[in-house]
């Protein structure tokens, strides 16, 4: 029974391996890299667990400290933790924070985060913009010299900003650079500024997804479209898996949830909406370590394995 297990991992591996689409700006030289990191990311399913630990930058304290969150959480450290012990495909965070942790957890597949922004300013008094911290010179001069599994890249885009020219430009350039070194690269999508009235409106975000398959993008991670129910949510996401065409979406996780009912949701939207996975950040690492580890395997059964909600209650 173990052998047809790893047999049947190994042809389905093979079979994602042949359907991938190598992107015409990854050069020839670099296509076996860029499958490599590709099939790395997606734990050999063609589908991507991202775990998003950029909010140390992005929501500051507030989301590591307080009422209902783990005391384990205020360590960066555990971040990392989960990281190596859950299954995930790829961890996604600042070029910065992988080099102070990532020496001690190097099993881990690394997305590095190249820009990133407080939420300090409102919204409602100014339009954001977020640009590079880093380059992605610099995360292949870190990666050859640290050794560390880094797969790509991910840059996060606000359109309707009164800024989204010069990001769109920047995320054009990075995607393009990314590719020419084999990296895969994910664009945080979000419709975002004082002229944006409901900014998770479906035909908006649909549009924010083709902006990032025109843009090249391997992933593009969104919010799901407002909804009633799962269905209704997963049925209007479609629409937004139809505009991204070759470029795969995933769904942001959003603020904690019960188990259940994100659980629900992620099965609607893979096997309803068309996503190609999530990105998941508080629901994961508000948690004491040995829950989010069981979350995330949850999580893993239903994107990596390709399992249902109702498969995954019965076991």
């Amino acid at each position: 029974m173990k052998q047809i297990k790893i047999i049947s991992k190994i042809r389905k591996s093979i079979r994602i391996k042949e359907n991938i689409r190598i992107p015409l700006s990854v050069p020839v030289r670099v296509k076996e890299d860029y499958i490599q990191n590709y099939l790395q990311a997606t734990s050999n399913s063609g589908r991507l667990f991202l775990f998003a630990g950029d909010q140390k930058i992005e929501h500051l304290n507030k989301d590591f400290y307080g009422k209902g969150i783990s005391k384990e959480d205020e360590n960066p450290e555990h971040l990392f933790k989960i990281a190596s012990c859950a299954r995930i495909g790829a961890f996604a965070t600042q070029l910065g924070l992988i080099s102070k942790y990532a020496d001690d957890y190097r099993n881990v597949n690394y997305i590095v985060k190249l820009n990133s922004k407080t939420d300090l300013l409102s919204k409602k008094n100014i339009d954001p913009i977020s640009l590079s911290l880093n380059s992605v010179e610099d995360v292949v001069k870190f990666q050859r010299h640290s050794g560390l599994s880094i797969v790509g890249v991910g840059y996060t885009i606000y359109l309707g900003s009164q800024y989204e020219a010069e990001m769109l430009s920047q995320a054009a350039q990075i995607v393009f650079n990314a590719h020419q070194y084999g990296l895969i690269t994910v664009l945080w999508m979000y419709p975002r500024g004082k002229e944006i009235k409901d900014e998770k409106s479906f035909d908006l975000i649909a549009g924010a997804a083709g902006v990032g398959v025109c843009l090249g993008t391997d992933f593009v991670k969104i919010n799901p479209p407002n909804s009633k129910t799962s269905i209704e949510g997963a049925k209007k996401l479609k629409h937004v898996t139809m505009a991204a065409g070759r470029t795969k979406v995933i769904c942001s996780g959003g603020k904690l949830k019960d188990e259940n009912k994100f659980l629900m949701e992620l099965s609607d939207q893979i096997n309803i909406g068309g996503a190609a996975g999530c990105a998941v950040g508080r629901n994961v690492h508000q948690k004491d370590l040995d829950s989010a580890i069981k979350f995330c395997n949850n999580i893993a059964a239903i994107v990596i394995d390709g399992l249902k909600f109702k498969e995954i209650n019965k076991i």
